[in-house]
């Protein structure tokens, strides 16, 4: 199988990913189709405090991902649809560095939604990969770039991968400019922050420098690493941007995969697998009678029960400042 892209003759990255949309659009069936859906997709709005809000979108081709099984024997019995072998015959790729592939994600849900594996089948754990996030985020930066961590929400875990979409969709990037924040650390002009009272925790680190960034998510990381010694990775979701002279990360600390809601029969069921995007702000709802019924306060309920709980938010801020 042909799978490099390279009808283009562009070196920088955005111009061939922009180039490979044209073609993906044009050429392959189900990422056109999926496209244009997404177009007539509904979205409402839930403010939940002044300047603030969600976004709840229907969408029924994200079905597949939010209702993936992610246990070992259901990964175990199934092929691994993000290796280059089983990829669609119509997918094309752009190769980025020496281990990755830039892909169209033909489920989408932002208006361009890239899916970025490794080649070799890998399992979904950042470690060692951190910097390679902070330069896809800057040689693409018109996206976000997010990780899924194994056991929030990746629907591939057993095979390493980002994923990116357009800026200027999901709230939590405009919602860190006009919110109060915590200051947690300020080092020549690189700050960690805590977005509070925010409806789930989450930190925001900005700074020019990639490695200060990389030591002080490593710091994050291993704290959380204290309240779950016997996994090889903390519950965590993560969002990277590249803004004009900086490096803006968002970290999500989880305790769970999906709330309760999500297992429910009859009435009370609501098909959501909170990941990186929905804990942005918007909440990806694969089923009507769900998003008609989904209110500010389940989704209140909902997010509190996958983020970390406030005692150990709290012992996460404190071991930061103090580390």
């Amino acid at each position: 199988m042909n799978l490099l892209f390279s009808d283009t003759g562009a070196t920088d990255l955005k111009t061939q990913v922009e180039a490979l949309f044209e073609d993906q659009l044009q050429n392959w069936d189900l990422a056109r189709a999926n496209y244009l859906g997404l177009q007539k997709a509904v979205t409402k709005s839930l403010p939940f405090m002044p300047h603030a809000e969600l976004r709840v979108q229907f969408n029924p081709e994200r079905i597949y991902s939010t209702s993936a099984k992610v246990d070992s024997k259901s990964i175990s019995e199934r092929p691994c649809f993000l290796c280059p072998a089983h990829l669609p015959g119509q997918q094309k790729a752009i190769p980025f560095g020496e281990e990755y592939l830039v892909l169209v994600n033909p489920f989408p849900i932002f208006p361009r939604h890239l899916t970025i594996p490794i080649k070799d089948h890998a399992p979904q754990r950042l470690s060692g990969r951190f910097q390679d996030m902070l330069r896809l985020a800057k040689e693409l930066d018109d996206f976000v770039v997010f990780y899924n961590g194994p056991r929030c929400g990746a629907s591939a875990p057993d095979h390493f991968h980002f994923q990116a979409g357009n800026k200027g969709f999901m709230p939590i990037e405009q919602d860190f400019e006009k919110l109060e924040k915590t200051l947690l650390l300020e080092e020549k002009g690189s700050r960690v922050h805590a977005m509070e009272p925010y409806l789930r925790h989450v930190l925001a680190f900005a700074s020019p420098d990639p490695q200060w960034l990389e030591d002080q998510a490593e710091k994050a990381i291993a704290i959380l690493t204290g309240f779950e010694p016997d996994q090889p990775e903390p519950m965590m979701n993560i969002l990277a941007s590249w803004n004009n002279d900086h490096w803006r990360i968002f970290l999500f600390p989880r305790k769970a995969h999906r709330p309760w809601q999500f297992f429910a029969e009859g009435h009370e069921k609501v098909m959501l697998s909170p990941a990186a995007v929905d804990l942005g702000g918007v909440l990806i709802i694969p089923r009507q009678e769900d998003f008609d019924k989904l209110d500010l306060e389940t989704c209140r309920d909902i997010l509190g029960q996958v983020t970390l709980e406030s005692e150990k938010w709290e012992q996460l801020k404190n071991a930061l400042k103090n580390y």
